[in-house]
């Protein structure tokens, strides 16, 4: 009888949840909300706002992100071979213009520089020999033209006498008196002569000393040539920076044998600056003088001043090994970028290290 009771009792509780069901799912569905949109609508809103503000913001700069900081790198290479001695410098250090970065063995500059010493010398002797010569052939020639003063006073004289003896009346001298007249002549006009004779070669003499003199002072001047050929050398072997800046690329190590030209290392300049390749497009605007914006990566959030230096006459490309062309008929227009260089003024770069290679973007205020 009990389960009677359990199986009449159980489609009354389906009867009962059926009929509690029906009034919820007879419910009205509610409208939708326009929430969403109205909140799109504001961020769209917003963002256009944001959007013109900055176009009307940008549009007042020219900028690029094709921008580095530049600075001149100078490659160290001794001029003359030889083997290294010491270094005095290190990776990453850095060095004021003049400080001594590498030295070379000088020995071999060293006996090359006692040899044209030597030579100079030498030279500078044979100078003072030919000085000497050449007083002794001036005083010679002096003393020749004495010489042929006394004949030619000489002459005169027993050109006077002869004369005289010729226009007296030959019976009021004797023939003998007048023979040793005419023979007196005779040596006169011989020793003139030979006095001339011995002026012209003293002369002469002079002339060859001179010339000795003169060949003499080449020789000293070349000698003088060779010693400072061989000072300079010398210098050579003392290797100094070029400027003020970072050692990088250090290959040397003591004791390597270096050819003359081969890198050592690299110097890194502290003058640095920025090199803005600018599309063509945008050169009307840019001018030299203009003041400049620069943020670099490696300081974020700082805006260096900086202005316009100069503009290269000449796109990127036109200086690569294969230029572009853009006059012969391409279909494709490729716009091209123009290097302008942009220098900082601005002494807080000294307090960041800047270093050629690092990424930077400009802001040129064209109005």
């Amino acid at each position: 009888m009990d389960q009677q009771v359990e199986t009449t009792a159980a489609p009354s509780n389906q009867a009962s949840a059926q009929t509690a069901a029906a009034p919820a799912s007879a419910t009205p569905a509610r409208p939708k909300t326009l929430r969403p949109f109205l909140i799109l609508a504001g961020v769209l809103g917003t963002l256009a706002i944001i959007g013109v503000i900055y176009w009307l913001h940008a549009r007042n700069f020219a900028t690029t992100t094709d921008a580095e900081i530049d600075g001149s790198v100078h490659q160290i290479a001794p001029r003359v071979a030889g083997q290294v001695q010491q270094i005095f410098v290190h990776d990453n250090e850095h060095v004021t213009k003049g400080q001594i970065l590498v030295q070379l063995d000088q020995s071999g500059e060293i006996v090359a520089l006692d040899k044209a010493k030597a030579s100079q010398a030498e030279a500078a002797a044979s100078l003072a020999q030919a000085q000497a010569q050449l007083a002794l052939q001036s005083a010679n020639l002096a003393q020749s033209q004495a010489n042929v003063t006394v004949a030619q006073a000489s002459l005169a004289q027993t050109t006077s006498n002869f004369d005289r003896y010729r226009a007296v009346n030959p019976r009021a001298i004797t023939r003998q008196q007048l023979d040793d007249a005419q023979a007196a002549l005779r040596t006169a006009k011989a020793k003139f002569d030979a006095s001339k004779a011995g002026a012209d070669g003293a002369r002469a003499s002079v002339q060859a000393a001179q010339a000795q003199v003169t060949a003499a002072e080449a020789s000293l001047q070349a000698a003088e040539v060779g010693v400072q050929n061989a000072q300079l050398q010398l210098s050579y072997t003392t290797i100094t920076a070029p400027a003020a800046g970072h050692v990088a690329e250090k290959t040397v190590e003591t004791g390597n044998v270096v050819a003359a030209g081969s890198a050592l290392m690299a110097v890194v300049s502290d003058h640095v600056w920025v090199t803005a390749n600018y599309k063509e497009t945008s050169l009307p605007g840019i001018h030299v003088g203009q003041n400049v914006r620069v943020y670099v990566d490696a300081a974020p959030g700082i805006g260096f001043h900086a202005v316009v230096q100069s503009i290269q006459h000449g796109t990127g490309s036109i200086f690569s090994l294969l230029p572009a062309e853009n006059a012969t008929g391409n279909y494709v227009k490729v716009v091209q970028r123009v290097p302008v260089k942009i220098t900082f003024d601005d002494n807080r770069i000294d307090q960041y290290k800047l270093a050629p290679g690092m990424s930077a973007e400009p802001y040129i205020r064209i109005k």
